[in-house]
């Protein structure tokens, strides 16, 4: 067994006390933000301002006379990669196509945009919205009557 080398440190390192001026320059910024006025959002009340190019809730929209823009084509079910989207179409004969249900889950979706991205009408579009909560799981399945109103103070 061979005999392990000693290494030897001195004591007279060019580094030693270069920890000093870190330190007080830590000191400085700690106190520096110590006696400046919080920044501090009350939160209900205020809110901090998001890009424009947010993607929140989903909302259908409508047209000048209250109908649907939705002609149930299934682009935004069949585009959406977490299949948060289910769509029934119905049409009556000699009349316009339109969904007779339209759910997105929205514990599923991840809000990507897709699903605004593929519609050809502008049907669907994602909110501001970003604070939803609830305390069911089935709160969370936006049907049309919901999907029409989200977004709307």
């Amino acid at each position: 067994m061979e005999k392990s080398e000693i290494i030897y440190v001195s004591r007279d390192r060019s580094e030693k006390g270069h920890y000093v001026a870190p330190i007080l320059k830590g000191l400085r910024y700690t106190l520096g933000n110590f006696f400046r006025k919080p920044i501090t959002l009350q939160y209900p009340d205020e809110k901090t301002q998001r890009s424009a190019r947010w993607r929140g809730l989903h909302r259908l929209n409508v047209d000048e006379k209250g109908d649907l823009k939705c002609v149930a084509c299934g682009l935004c079910a069949a585009i959406c990669p977490s299949q948060a989207i289910a769509l029934v179409p119905y049409e009556e004969e000699g009349k316009t196509r339109y969904p007779e249900e339209f759910i997105v889950d929205e514990l599923r979706c991840v809000f990507c945009g897709f699903c605004q991205e593929a519609c050809p009408k502008g049907a669907i579009s994602l909110t501001q919205v970003y604070d939803y909560v609830d305390y069911c799981r089935k709160d969370f399945l936006f049907d049309i009557a919901k999907l029409k109103t989200t977004g709307c103070s």
